[in-house]
């Protein structure tokens, strides 16, 4: 794309700045590329684009260049009716390549899963469980991530925030459909992590701009930060957390020889006992009498396999960096934060606190690696700058305040308002049953909180897998994921 072919969009307010401050930003251009794919028999053909894409701001000056990449299907002879995804990861700070080649793209990466990998040793195969099938897709790197950057009158303040951040990417998909001529499409939104967050406050963006949304593909849901952040306090994290550390602690064979083995009907257990008992004993604080805590200690020991004497010492608040750090009784040991089902070494033997998470520095080092090269070598995009995996300054930096919003960062309003001004609107929330970073009982709490009369809450389905965070790295969870957003595709588009 060149500057000429610039479309009317959104607007970022950004603030003025000097010519001296101005970081300037690489030109737009494109990478197109022909190929194949074999998925069930099947030769499907298709193109892959890969660009980088001015945004501006309400003044027509350029703010920051998005990097995305687009694989369309070739032998589409209605284009205006074939529906288009646009995929994004979280962090904040994260670019789109665990979408890209671990659950979506017509490639994945083939790393064994729940193990360290060897390095330089993944490979990328064609992607059995990719969407090409049924969708269009576009991969979008937010500013700050992969090769997106921002520049000229836009600085990386202007994007790391709730509401800039969630502003850039409609813009993006303004220009992308006026460019590629996808306004009449089926359109779909696939976040995952904090792209749920994003989702939830693009949905209600892009509807009162006109763009209509067919659906929305929430991966480990973080709507609600209030559901998953450990502060003093807010005890709804300890209840959020607890069926995760069960079924952790079932899966590592931590439990005692007592508690149901069956996992669905213990965690249906766990969830009533949550709401039930536990509940009413945390919000009585200080004052809950010490017969009852060491109760309610000998039952959560009981679904964890944490001691009961450290429990007691945690004040019957377990958070998850101290289970995942005590779950296994192995001193410099520690279970995934990303995915419960993996352990590694920690840098401390001390049990209190973990410090690394063996479920995400499995996959870095292949994800890093193959995304460099497969953009470079197989989709013919060449860049002067590495590819940013995941952007720590960003994440660091990143501004979760709000205008006329108090308390957590929370866009589960915005997901509701764009169900309700959008009653065909299709949701799911994908949930790992082993994700100790955004815990599936949360996604379950905050869709019972959307205060959706039922036929809006019809539209709104949960679905499970045994795997963490990413569960698409689980080939069994992989499929029953892909099988899931088919049959959401199908409902949206009927």
């Amino acid at each position: 794309m060149s500057d000429e072919t610039d479309t009317k969009g959104p607007k970022m307010e950004k603030t003025e700045h000097t010519d001296s401050e101005k970081t300037p930003l690489p030109e737009e251009k494109t990478a197109i590329t022909q190929h194949t794919l074999t998925l069930h028999g099947e030769t499907i053909a298709y193109t892959a684009t890969t660009g980088l894409t001015h945004l501006r701001n309400e003044k027509e000056k350029k703010t920051a260049a998005i990097f995305y990449v687009a694989y369309v299907r070739d032998d589409v002879e209605d284009r205006a009716n074939r529906p288009i995804t646009f995929c994004f990861n979280g962090g904040p700070g994260s670019c789109s390549v665990w979408l890209h080649l671990g659950a979506y793209g017509p490639q994945r990466i083939n790393m064994v899963d729940g193990v360290m990998p060897k390095p330089n040793r993944a490979q990328l195969i064609d992607n059995e469980c990719t969407l090409l099938d049924i969708t269009d897709l576009v991969f979008i790197d937010p500013v700050g991530t992969g090769f997106s950057r921002a520049g000229e009158d836009g600085k990386a303040e202007d994007f790391f925030g709730v509401d800039g951040d969630a502003d850039s990417v409609c813009q993006f998909i303004h220009r992308y459909l006026s460019t590629h001529h996808r306004w009449a499409s089926p359109k779909f939104l696939s976040g995952e992590s904090y792209g749920t967050t994003r989702a939830g406050a693009m949905a209600s963006r892009l509807q009162e701009q006109g763009v209509a949304l067919n659906g929305l593909v929430l991966v480990s849901l973080a709507v609600n930060f209030q559901t998953f952040i450990f502060d003093l306090g807010n005890d709804l994290p300890y209840l959020m957390f607890l069926p995760t550390f069960t079924a952790v602690a079932w899966h590592h064979g931590m439990l005692p020889d007592h508690v149901d083995t069956d996992l669905d009907t213990l965690l249906t257990e766990v969830r009533e006992w949550a709401f039930d008992v536990y509940a009413p004993a945390l919000m009585r604080g200080a004052g809950l009498p010490d017969d009852r805590r060491r109760a309610i200690a000998a039952q959560l020991s009981s679904y964890t396999g944490m001691d009961v004497e450290d429990i007691l010492n945690l004040d019957i608040r377990i958070a998850d960096m101290r289970f995942s750090k005590s779950v296994l009784k192995r001193p410099g040991f520690t279970v995934g934060r990303m995915d419960g089902r993996y352990i590694g070494h920690d840098i401390d033997r001390d049990h209190r606190r973990t410090q690394r998470d063996p479920s995400i520095d499995a996959p870095m080092a292949p994800y890093t690696g193959l995304i460099n090269d497969h953009l470079r070598r197989t989709l013919g995009f060449e860049h002067e700058s590495t590819y940013d995996i995941f952007n720590m300054k960003a994440n660091a930096d990143w501004t979760w305040a709000r205008k006329h919003r108090l308390g957590y960062p929370d866009t589960s309003d915005e997901l509701r308002k764009a169900m309700i001004g959008n009653p065909h609107l299709k949701v799911l929330f994908a949930n790992g049953l082993y994700d100790l970073a955004t815990p599936f009982f949360g996604a379950e709490y905050t869709a019972d909180h959307l205060e959706l009369d039922a036929d809006l809450r019809s539209n709104l389905v949960l679905t499970y897998y045994p795997a963490g965070h990413m569960m698409y790295f689980h080939r069994e969870s992989h499929e029953n994921l892909k099988k899931d957003i088919a049959a959401l595709y199908r409902d949206a588009l009927s």
